[in-house]
């Protein structure tokens, strides 16, 4: 439980459907909490609010501390991520490894056989036990499904996601005949530990990266200018690059080697075919010799028509029906079949 309206919502809904619920929330940063994050899913609002609406539910509240966990989970790997020139996706990797990988197990040393979220997604359990499947929100708006592609087997199947069905209109009425304290608080779209979206001055401030003059080259090589670090980029960014130039420069590659910022005209950031390392397919063990599916590069993408070819070792080649603009190496590339996620893996240079 967040503290928002959301898991609030989640949680009432369980309730009446006759579970035994507990009311979770984690603590993911040590005693500087309230400095990072005052308001966030950690912060002593949102505990107070989580606390509040356990109470009026009447179900059992537990702040459990993550915070060593999260660190060497999602921080660490968030940061080596920036430092190898690829943008990462903190959420994904904390609903694989702490929502639906710690807290799984912690459940099931108390006795509990399923972790509920508040996620806009869906899950369609057969009765005959065959493979569990993940399928998009029914409210394409909030769709979250895209954050769970990399959840396996035994992890959806001991998820539940009560809002799948509904929409946020749904959810705050849900909280408003609840009577709950978060019907109407307002909703966070940052990432929890970011929460003013400068990830460069976290990572400073974190004493994750330190600054480390290299150079901007563009696609000739030629040096335009200076940076303090590639981790303060990402392909597609065009502000903040401080150099001169008669048309709009963007970056268009990151070199962690020889630690430069590539960058180019808009043109050049348009790309139809790349690949993905890390798949996970969620319909089959084994993926077909080729798929037709909609691939999204980032979680705001629309998702274009692609073909998709698995290769050995786990990684595939995506050939995307129409160029796209911005293809970033370490953001999550998801395949769909209409509603059903067929899998995904992690884009590479």
């Amino acid at each position: 439980m967040s503290g928002g309206v959301d898991s609030s919502a989640a949680a009432a809904l369980l309730v009446a459907q006759g579970y035994e619920v507990v009311g979770i929330t984690l603590k993911l940063w040590p005693q500087d909490c309230l400095a990072r994050a005052e308001d966030k899913c950690c912060g002593p609002q949102a505990v107070t609010d989580a606390r509040s609406v356990s109470h009026q539910l009447g179900i059992p509240y537990y702040l459990v501390d993550e915070a060593e966990e999260f660190q060497k989970q999602v921080i660490n790997y968030f940061a080596e991520e920036y430092k190898a020139g690829r943008t990462p996706n903190p959420c994904v990797i904390c609903n694989e490894r702490l929502k639906f990988g710690t807290l799984i197990n912690r459940a099931r040393q108390w006795g509990a056989e399923f972790v509920a979220t508040g996620h806009f997604a869906r899950l369609d359990k057969p009765a005959n036990g065959g493979r569990v499947l993940l399928k998009r929100g029914r409210d394409p708006r909030k769709d979250q499904s895209y954050f769970l592609f990399s959840l396996q087997q035994e992890q959806l199947a001991r998820a539940l996601f009560p809002l799948g069905e509904l929409t946020k209109n749904d959810t705050r009425e849900i909280a408003r005949e609840s009577h709950l304290k978060t019907a109407d608080k307002e909703e966070s779209m940052e990432i929890c530990f970011v929460p003013d979206k400068d990830y460069g001055k976290f990572l400073t401030a974190a004493q994750l990266v330190q600054k480390h003059r290299g150079e901007i080259v563009n696609l000739q090589g030629q040096v335009l200018g200076h940076h303090d670090g590639i981790e303060f980029f990402t392909v597609g960014q065009r502000k903040g690059l401080q150099i001169s130039s008669p048309k709009p420069l963007y970056v268009i590659e990151l070199d962690a080697r020889k630690n430069r910022v590539i960058v180019g005209d808009e043109s050049a950031l348009e790309r139809d075919e790349f690949n993905v390392e890390r798949c996970n397919w969620i319909p089959f063990t084994s993926p077909p010799a080729s798929l037709e599916v909609t691939a999204k590069i980032r979680y705001n993408h629309p998702g274009v028509a692609a073909t998709v070819t698995p290769q050995a070792g786990g990684g595939a080649k995506v050939k995307l029906h129409t160029p796209q603009r911005a293809i970033t190496p370490g953001q999550a590339c998801v395949f769909y079949q209409d509603d059903l996620v067929v899998g995904g893996g992690w884009i590479m240079k």
